[in-house]
Formats: structure tokens, sequence, C-alpha cells
């Protein structure tokens, strides 16, 4: 076993750091992957370790003995010779066997686990506090400073009662505290769904207060809880669904006008939560605030900064969607470019559940015309993927009841490569075969994957747009040079022989195929494919014919 010391030494324990940030103890497919990796390496299964530079190499006996290259500097790119593309149990068991020379390997599991054990010892000091706050909790009055009183002090008691709570338990924390407040709530219904919505804001409030004083970074907060804050936006837009049927008493009046005030300061607060805080502002002046006077003195407010912040301007752009001003929406996210994009998304979904297609034309046309360079400045496939996808989602309904399918096309074609599968059926459902043809050539994706119904439509109704698909599998598949792609360039072959007959283009089908002979007569193993196919007998025998 090679022997593992100083530079190389530093590299497996820094890499130890990244392993464990990388893999989440609270993540069951995590704990099984260090318990599998973890019974590797104790049952000494890793052989012929080595150390070359910044890798450790070495052979890991499983069921069937595979070859590990763990990259010390980005475990991440580590690699295996097993099926699994992620970070697999072998990859882990090289790992321990490397780290057991540099310090403990069991050390390591106790300190990967403790958030775990943290996180149980928080939950139970978090119940105690809330059953203590219990014995002394009193119904609270409809007053809605009492109210926010309560939820702060139960939060400051509960969730930062301790110190300065660790990311990993303020979910657990938080949903603690979130079952105690609840218990004060008020019996009649339409007080408790004012109460529930007052509770949500200012939870959000004091959430976003605590991660802010934390200074928690934003892969933190992506990591453990934000998850949180769209749990309490989905809360209060559930709870503006039951308002929004009842005739409010005149005692909300005082409550909602502190509820105004709440979402003003929305747009207040770290960037960090910009997304959350712009979507939450939104539904209250969508869903609650909706007097008139309200909104137009909002408006106003909005419209005399001489510079506005980010979510200032998303805030006045959808006050000048409520007033249905939709150019002056337009030419304030324009200005924002890229970084407004996505929140078009919001006003197209409300304009098609309402189906108010007469106002839709220049956000889809916006939509349209920004979509590929907002894609490009996303930082990862899935990503690009997911925005396709959903863009795709949102549009469809007001592109097919306005009959705007040549709008849906271009977006897809904007969106492409991430739209394949959407664009490749809209074409095919439509009999646009040559685009659709045109399109597995664009994006080079092996046309034998495509269902043989398909292939048999498109050769009854337009065989000529698979010539240059199929020309383009042969020359692939015999590129790869091995025996199995020679049989299936062969079948291939025969296929395309057959349009060229159906279309009676024989002679460019011999004059191809004895191009391609000639250019492949050093493949033997290409020629005598095509020899016990009977091609090159064939087409010799046609030649003697002529």
């Amino acid at each position: 076993m090679a022997l593992i010391y100083g530079h190389q030494k530093d590299l497996v324990l820094a890499a130890a750091n990244d392993i464990k940030d990388m893999l989440h103890p609270e993540n069951e497919d995590h704990k099984r992957l260090v318990q599998k990796g973890l019974m590797l390496y104790r049952q000494g299964l890793v052989h012929r370790l080595k150390v070359i530079r910044e890798k450790v190499m070495a052979t890991v006996q499983d069921v069937t003995p595979v070859l590990v290259s763990v990259d010390l500097n980005s475990p991440w790119n580590s690699v295996c010779s097993c099926p699994s593309e992620d970070f697999c149990r072998h990859r882990l068991a090289v790992f321990f066997q490397a780290y057991s020379q540099a310090a403990s390997v069991s050390d390591w599991i106790e300190d990967w686990r403790a958030p775990i054990k943290e996180k149980d010892l928080a939950s139970q000091l978090g119940l105690m506090k809330a059953k203590d706050l219990l014995k002394t909790s009193t119904r609270l009055d409809h007053d809605y400073d009492k109210w926010t009183a309560a939820f702060t002090g139960s939060f400051n008691s509960i969730v930062k009662g301790n110190g300065s709570p660790s990311p990993f338990v303020i979910p657990e924390l938080f949903r603690i505290y979130l079952r105690r407040i609840r218990a004060d709530a008020p019996v009649e219904q339409e007080w408790k769904n004012l109460y529930d919505l007052v509770s949500a804001l200012h939870s959000f409030s004091l959430l976003a207060g605590l991660s802010e004083s934390e200074r928690h970074s934003e892969e933190t907060v992506n990591r453990y809880y934000r998850f949180l804050f769209h749990s309490l936006t989905e809360e209060a837009e559930a709870v503006l669904q039951k308002l929004a049927i009842l005739s409010l008493p005149f005692a909300f009046d005082v409550f909602i006008k502190h509820i105004k005030e709440e979402a003003i300061r929305l747009l207040e607060g770290s960037e960090l939560f910009e997304y959350e805080r712009i979507g939450l502002y939104r539904l209250l002046w969508s869903k609650l605030l909706r007097n008139n006077a309200w909104r137009d003195a909002e408006r106003n407010r909005l419209e005399k900064f001489r510079i506005r912040s980010f979510e200032e301007d998303l805030a006045l752009a959808h006050h000048y969607f409520l007033a249905r001003k939709d150019k002056n929406v337009i030419d304030v996210v324009s200005g924002r470019e890229e970084k407004a994009f996505p929140y078009t998304l919001y006003w197209i979904e409300v304009l098609s559940e309402h189906k108010e297609w007469s106002r839709m034309a220049p956000y889809a046309d916006y939509f349209a015309h920004g979509l590929r360079p907002y894609l490009s400045s996303l930082g990862s496939y899935y990503a690009r993927s997911d925005f396709a996808r959903l863009a795709l989602k949102v549009l469809t309904p007001f592109c097919t009841d306005a009959g705007r399918t040549d709008l849906l096309e271009r977006v897809m074609v904007q969106a492409l490569p991430y739209s394949f599968v959407s664009y490749e059926e809209f074409l095919f459902d439509r009999k646009m075969y040559d685009k659709w043809a045109e399109l597995y050539t664009f994006a080079g994706i092996d046309f034998q994957a495509v269902s043989t119904a398909r292939i048999k439509t498109v050769q009854k109704e337009a065989p000529v747009v698979l010539l240059p698909l199929y020309h383009q599998a042969v020359e692939y598949l015999i590129s790869q040079k091995n025996r199995g792609s020679y049989k299936q360039a062969v079948r291939v072959l025969k296929k395309l022989r057959t349009i060229y007959k159906k279309l009676k283009r024989v002679p460019e089908w011999e004059a191809f195929f004895a191009l391609l002979l000639e250019r492949t007569k050093r493949l033997r193993a290409f020629q005598e494919e095509c020899k016990r196919s009977k091609l090159i007998e064939e087409e010799s025998a046609i030649g003697v014919k002529g």
C-alpha cells in the first residue's frame, strides 16, 4: 500500500472537507452511500492503492472488481469503472483507505454525523421551550401589534433561544416555532385566516432577518432552509384565496393597513431573498390590497424615486400591470435586461389564467425576443432546461387559444436545444417533416433513437426528408470503426436504398454507394458486412444488368 505524507497528506485532508460538504447527513441517499463505502473499506476490499500527483488510484473488489481514481483537488470529478456517474460507494471506499493513513476514519464519520446529533438536540430544546411558552400562554386579543409581538417572542425563544442556530437545525426549530404560534390562533374562522396570514408575513420577515444577521451564504440558504420561504408564501396564498370569497368585516381594516406597510417593507432587505420578497409583494397587492387609492399611492410613490432599486423597479412594473399599463411594464423590465426577464412569466401566467389574450401580445413578444440571451446567462444545463420547460408550459395556453402557433414555434426555436422534445413533437404533429428532419440534424441526436412508428409515418408521407438523416447515421456508424457499428450501418444503408428506390432515384443511390465502397476500401470488416448482407453482390448485379 502506498504511504501518504507531506503535501499528499494535506491534499487528502482538504479532500476530506470537500467530501464532507458534498455529502449531507440529513439526506437518506447520502447516509446509505457512506454506510456502503465504509463497509467496503472496513472489509478490506480496497487493493493496490497508489498516489500519483493529486490522484489516489485503487481497485475495489465489489461483486465485480472496479477501478477507481479519486481526484483530491476536485473529489466530485473522481471516476470509477462502475456504471454510476455520481460519487459512488467505490470512490468513497478508496477515499477512506487513503484518509486512514492521514487521520482517523471513525473521527471523520463522527464529524460528518455531528449535524444530525445537533439537530436532534436543538429539536429537544426547542420543544421544551415551546412547552414552557404554552404553559404561560393565553388566547390573544384581536390586535395586530400583540400578534406580531407574540410571534417575535416565540421566534426569539425557540429559534434563537440557545444562541446562533446552525443552518441545518433552522428548519426543525422553525417547524416547532410554527406549531407553537398556531396553538394561539383565534377560534373564529375568519379571524383565524387573518391570523395565519399575519403570522406567515411576520415569520417571513423574522426568518429573513435571522439569515441576514447570521450572514449565511446563498449556498447555505439554498441547501438548508430556502424552502421555508416558499412554504410561507404558499401558506399566504392559500389564506388569501380563502379571504377572497369572504365579505371582510370592518374590524379587518386596521389589520390590512398594517399588512400594506409590511408589504412595502418587503422591498427592503438582502439580495439573497430578492425573488421571494418580490413574489410575496406581488401576491399581496394582487390578492388583498385592491383598494385603488392605495394602489395609485404606491405607484406614485415608486414613480417619484429618481433612482430605484431592482425590487422597486419590479414593484413599479407590477403596479403598471395592475393598472393595465402593459407598455410601461415592458419598458421597466427591459431596462433591467436579463435580471428582470424571469419575472415576466408571472404576468404571462396571470393573463393566461384569466384568458386576457388582448393584453398578452407585448409580453409574449418580449419574452420570445429575450429567451435565448436569458438562457445563455444561466449557469447550468439543468437550470436552462427547467426554465425552458416552464416557459413553454406558461406560454402554450395563449399560443394555442389565440392561434399564435407561430409565436410558440419561435419560442421553441429560441429555447433549443433545451426544448428539443417539445419542438420535435410540435413539428411531427403538424406534419412539418422538413423542419422535423432538420431538427434532428441540428441536434446531432442518434437518429436510431427515433421511434419505429415515427419513421414508418414519415417514410410513408414524406420519405425524401429521411435521406439526410440516414446519410448522417451511416457516416457516424462507420466512423465508430467496430464490427457492431458496421452491422448497424449496413442496416441503415438498406433502409436508405429502399427510399431511393421508392423515389425512383436509383442512379443516385448507385453513385453514392460506389463512392462509399471506394472510400471505405481499407475498412475490411465493413466491406465484409456489406458482402454478408449481399449489398455488394446486389449492386454488382445491378451494374451488370445496366
